[in-house]
Order: structure tokens, then sequence, then C-alpha cells
């Protein structure tokens, strides 16, 4: 009697494996789906908001408060629980796989009403996957012990958290941009919601009406997939002044270049970083005081810069032996190297055997590198976040200055001095702080306005004897003026920009901000 008892246990065991087995696997598909979307929200917050510490935060919080609500209110789903799991998927995959798409265009058409709907639908996304895990428990628990069915959950709920971690970065966006890739792990969701759809088929009492429903939301998603670059480009097209003529997403920002009456535009998450009418204003007066002030400049390093305009200024000089360029993303490099629009911008500059290309973080590089440069031309983006912030702060400037030889200059562009005045004298003074003589000076660029850059060596700047031949805005009258600063934009007290306080970032939102506003 026993044993006929035994392996009646064995087969009620064995009986529903291969659906708990198909239920884990969907944990693994909800976890990385679930994770993906608090991403997605928190790199476009980053790429259109600023700020990428303060966006990932906020939105990170709010998304596990929201998973938090979804968790509790999961008491309430009594009786039918795989038909509610059913369509608390497909609700998932329709608002999550859209939330990319939809903050796009909302940034385009209805920018006021961005950050709410960012937070809203990170809320909902939220409270829905915060409903799925318990849904799923309880669905397991029918064949599984309490410590079992923790462990397994869990166990492939972190991995399938661990698996788009890793690919968000290094595969998702790079390959298929935001908002498609948003899409397709909608499409992934919906997937799970037909495979419960099948795995319950003979208890669900509406089967037919959810069958209509998944069909709907796989079509839905799956024809956003294949019109994602259109969608993308209706938004920038909305957002863009002029016609578009690449976007692209890479791990680190998103890359739009359009093309004008006035030639072609950068974009960098929605930012101008160059006009191709006015650029050689701002990367003549950002590259030849230092060189021309060096006399004979033979090794150079040029941060950040990836557009290779200041390396087309550098190789001015006939005596320049070598140039390192060291920018993070390699998307720029490969842009501004290969594609013929942007190359001739830059005189297809980055295919000179005298140019080295380096594709990472300028600090760490400054870190590991033990090469000295008679200049180094220093052309990072503005202190919008701490990733970028870092750049600025007093630990970067002394190992700058390790690498800087001892007759050698280096310049660092430094915000604009009349728009952001304490920004300005903030990196002017944390220059100072390690030990370098400072000549700071500014110049008038159309796109941007009055705009500011500082000089640093160990020794004074003095003004040069010559130019090189074929400049369309410097000379040396010009640039004797350029040091001069009338009282609106004259030195005012700052403090260090340390990597412990990170003051500039604050500052310059403070005053970047009175202006958007």
């Amino acid at each position: 009697m026993d044993d006929v008892v035994n392996v009646k246990a064995v087969a009620q065991r064995a009986g529903p494996r291969s659906m708990d087995v198909a239920l884990l696997a969907s944990v693994f598909v909800i976890a990385a789906c679930g994770l993906l979307y608090e991403l997605a929200a928190g790199a476009l917050a980053s790429y259109l908001l600023g700020d990428s510490v303060l966006q990932f935060s906020t939105i990170i919080g709010t998304y596990l408060f929201a998973m938090g609500i979804g968790s509790w209110l999961s008491r309430y789903f009594e009786d039918q629980l795989p038909a509610h799991f059913l369509r608390v998927e497909l609700l998932v995959a329709l608002i999550g796989g859209a939330l990319p798409a939809v903050l796009f265009l909302a940034n385009a058409y209805v920018p006021g009403a961005f950050r709410f709907l960012l937070y809203g639908m990170v809320l909902l996304v939220g409270a829905l996957v915060g409903l799925e895990i318990p849904l799923v428990m309880r669905i397991l628990k029918r064949n599984a012990s309490l410590k079992d069915l923790v462990s397994q959950v869990l166990t492939f709920d972190y991995l399938g958290a661990l698996a788009v971690s890793l690919a968000f970065p290094l595969v998702l966006v790079p390959q298929l941009g935001l908002v498609r890739t948003g899409l397709l792990f909608g499409f992934m969701n919906a997937a799970v919601a037909v495979w419960a759809l099948w795995l319950f088929r003979h208890e669900l009492r509406n089967f037919r009406a959810h069958a209509w429903s998944c069909a709907a939301v796989l079509a839905t998603l799956g024809t956003g997939i294949w019109g994602a670059e259109h969608l993308t480009r209706i938004a920038d097209d909305h957002f863009y002044q002029d016609r578009i003529v690449l976007s692209s997403s890479s791990a680190y920002q998103r890359i739009v270049v359009t093309q004008g009456r006035q030639g072609a535009r950068l974009y960098l998450n929605g930012n101008l970083q160059f006009a191709q009418s006015d650029e050689y204003r701002y990367h003549e007066a950002l590259v030849h005081p230092a060189m021309a002030a060096h006399g004979a400049p033979k090794k150079v390093a040029v941060l950040g810069g990836g557009d290779g305009m200041a390396v087309r200024e550098v190789l001015k000089y006939p005596g320049v032996q070598a140039v390192t360029l060291v920018e993070l993303d390699p998307a720029m490099t490969a842009l501004f190297t290969h594609n013929p629009l942007m190359s001739a911008l830059n005189g297809r500059v980055l295919n000179d055997p005298r140019v080295s290309i380096v594709n990472t973080d300028a600090f760490q590089w400054l870190q590991q590198t033990s090469e000295v440069f008679d200049v180094v031309i220093v052309d990072f983006p503005d202190p919008t976040n701490f990733a970028i912030g870092k750049l600025f702060t007093n630990s970067f400037y002394a190992l700058l200055n390790q690498r800087l030889a001892a007759s050698g200059y280096a310049v660092v562009q430094t915000t604009s001095p009349l728009i952001a005045r304490q920004s300005f004298w903030t990196v002017v003074q944390t220059i100072e702080s390690v030990g370098f003589a400072t000549t700071p000076y500014h110049v008038h660029v159309p796109s941007f306005g009055e705009w500011g850059f500082v000089l640093a060596s160990r020794r004074p700047w003095r003004m040069p004897q010559a130019l090189p031949e074929g400049l369309r805005f410097l000379t040396l009258p010009t640039l004797a003026q350029m040091v001069n600063f009338p009282l609106d934009m004259d030195r005012v007290p700052a403090e260090v920009n340390r990597l412990s306080n990170q003051v500039l970032v604050h500052t310059y939102e403070q005053e970047w901000g009175k202006v958007a506003h």
C-alpha cells in the first residue's frame, strides 16, 4: 500500500515538472524585461534631462517603490491566477515595450509633458512587474515546497537581471537603439503570455478572448519593431531644426547629425557639439594658443574631441610627430574616421599615420600611461553630470600635470564665462590648485555665444610670435584681445572642484538652468 502511495506521489511530482520548468524560464524572461524597462527609462532620462546620477537614482527608486506596490496588490488576486498572470504580462509587454517610443515622441512634440509621462510610465510598469513574480510563485506553489520555490524563482530572477544588465549597454543599445530594444523586449513579454495561454489552456474560462488579446499585442509590438527606425526619425525630425542625415545610439550617448543651409551640426544627447558654419572659431581658439606658444611641439595628446577637429588643427604644425586621441566612445571616432561626410569636416586626419586613437576613459588612461607630452588638448563636454565632472577635478588635473613636459602647455575647454561665470572660474581655481600657472581666455562662437578656455603650464604663458598659415579666424591681434575679460566675465571667488564634492556639477546646473528656464 505504501509503495502505491509513493508511486502516486512521484507521478504527481513528475507530472507538472515541464510546466514548472516553463514557468521558471518565464521568470528569467520576466526579470530580464523588467530590468530592461528600468534601464531604458534611466538612459532616456539621462539623454534628455542630463545628470545621469540623479536620473538613474530617481528612476530606480520610483521603479522599486512601484514594484513594492504591485507586490502588495497581488494579495487581492485570488481566483483564476493564470488568467491574471496572462493579462499582466500583456500589459507589461504593451506599456513597457512602448515606453522608449512614447517618451521619444513626447520629448519631440510635448516636451512639457515628458517628466510626467516618464515617471507615470515607470510607476505603472513597475507596479505591473511587481505583480508578476508573486503570481508566478503562487502558481508554482501547487507543485513545490516553499523553500524550493523561493530559491528557484529568485535564482532565475537574478540570472535574467544579470543577462540584460550586461547586454543592454554592450549589445542592445549600440546595435538596436533604445526604441527597437524596448519593443523587442515587449515582444518577449508578450511571448511569455502566449506561452502561458498554451500552458493553462484548460484552466482559462475565456480562452478565445485571451488568444485575441495576445495576437493584438504581438501584432502591435511587431509592427513597432518593423517601423522603429521610421518612428525614431519622426521624433528626431520634429526635435531638430534641420534634416537628419545620421542618428545612432552608442553605449554612451545618442549621436545625431543634421544637415541644413549652414552645413552639418553634431548633437550628443540632444546637445549641440559643433556647427560646421563656425566650428573653426572654436577649434582654432582651443588649439593654437597652446601649440603656437610652445614653439616646437612633437608629441601631442587630445583628450575628448572624438570628432577629430582639434586633431585637424594640431596637424597644421609640421613638426608634430605623434598625436594620441583619447576618446571614450568608439562610435564617435568610427563615425569621424569612416563616414565620408564627417571625415571631410576634419580633413580625414584620423586616418593620418601620426594619429593613434585610444578608446578609453581619459581619467584611467592618465593613470595608466607613462608617456609625456609637449601639449595636451582637453576637449570634454561640459560637466553636466558626475561622470563628466570627474574630468574637471583637481585629481584629474594632478594626473595631467604628471603627463605634461616641463616646458609643455595644456588647454582646457571651460564652458561660457558669461552664462556660467562661477563654473568657469571654478575650473580655473581647480587647475591652479595642483600647481599650474593659468591663462584664461575667451572667444565668441555664434552657435554657442561667449566661450571660455584655460591654458595651464608650469611656466607663464607667453604670446606666440607666429601662427600657422591658413587659419580662418585667429590672428595675433585677436589672440591678444581674447585674454582680456570684461567686468561681467571677470574673476570671482570660487571653490576647488574635488572628486569628493563635485561642486562644479551643482554650480553648472544652477547657472545653465537659469538660462533654460
